[in-house]
């Protein structure tokens, strides 16, 4: 699918992985580039230097007012969120700021959108603002997911509601924050529930890494006969997208007239250990795997791409193990 535009757009939390690998896929395409995010600039996932690049805390409610007043943007795209992976998430120590920063962010982003929007109507400009809010497959129900053979993530089975983590409960009431400012204010929002992103210039250590990734670090530092640790007895499954496809999505999202919340993720399910299997089947080495005690969250997750396929007329293909060895061959540069 080919883009030429010259839109102008915001990216929030544009010094992470997947805002940061946005941006580089709209500077493509011709989009004027605003970003930001709370880290300081240095840590940012690099990118061109066309974009115009800020540290801004989204939590500041005149921060935020003032940036969605004053940039006049044709799309949002809206990453922001205290966030991590199994380490950072399902150990319960850190709830409350999960909960407390991500919903003051969209607060914020939400209410600073409907004002903007107002403010752009009086001076006679009707044009709406797009915006796009990632959501999470952390928001489907516990129950759904324990038979790691045949998980549940269809996108109607959200309800009635019962996440297995409160990161899932925010992301759900975001959802409904999203929804209530399309219906009540006129808002134009895209909703995705993301299923295990990953790719290079992701987390790879240090406890807020997802699956994929850890899994590398882990076979390329074990070394030759050595072993790696994987939480749980490995039986758990998951599906993982790699985040070029996961950027095609969402553009394609945008670029559509959907107003339903669709799942974007692999539906290329598999267990926790096979997974390790890959990363040291990649890495060459004789590695064992050592099951040990740990977070796991659900017993099985994987995205169900009925509505994607049914409603854009496309849902990711790329196999898992292609993504693995370009993301092992990245991280291995960096432990270099």
């Amino acid at each position: 699918m080919s883009y030429k535009t010259s839109k102008r757009a915001l990216v929030c939390g544009a010094g992470g992985f997947i805002g940061g690998h946005m941006v580089k896929r709209l500077l493509s395409e011709n989009y004027v580039v605003v970003a930001v995010d709370i880290k300081p600039l240095e840590e940012w996932y690099q990118y061109s230097n066309e974009s115009t690049k800020f540290k801004l805390d989204l939590r500041d409610t005149e921060n935020v007012e003032d940036l969605m007043v004053r940039g006049y943007f044709d799309e949002i795209y809206q990453f922001a969120a205290d966030m991590g992976g199994a380490g950072y998430i399902f150990t319960g120590e850190h709830d409350a700021d999960v909960m407390h920063n991500s919903a003051t962010i969209n607060l914020n982003i939400a209410k600073s959108c409907s004002k903007a929007m107002s403010i752009r109507s009086l001076n006679g400009d009707p044009k709406k603002c797009k915006i796009f809010y990632s959501s999470s497959a952390c928001i489907y129900p516990e129950e759904n997911q324990t038979d790691p053979e045949n998980p549940n993530c269809e996108e109607s089975s959200a309800y009635p509601a019962n996440p297995d983590s409160e990161y899932g409960w925010e992301k759900l009431f975001s959802e409904r924050l999203w929804r209530s400012y399309a219906r009540n204010y006129g808002l134009d929002v895209c909703i995705a529930r993301f299923h295990n992103i990953f790719g290079p210039q992701g987390t790879w250590d240090g406890g807020k890494e997802e699956a994929p990734a850890a899994m590398c670090r882990k076979a390329i530092q074990a070394g030759h006969q050595g072993a790696m640790e994987v939480w749980g007895d490995g039986q758990q499954t998951r599906s993982f997208l790699y985040i070029d496809e996961c950027l095609e999505a969402v553009r394609r999202l945008m670029e559509s007239e959907v107003e339903e919340v669709i799942n974007i993720g692999s539906d290329e399910m598999i267990k926790i250990n096979d997974l390790a299997k890959m990363a040291i089947d990649i890495s060459g080495n004789d590695i064992l795997i050592k099951n040990i005690p740990g977070p796991e969250g659900v017993r099985g997750r994987n995205s169900d791409n009925t509505l994607i396929k049914e409603l854009l007329d496309w849902a990711p293909s790329q196999p898992l193990r292609t993504g693995m060895e370009k993301t092992y061959k990245w991280i291995e540069e960096q432990i270099k």
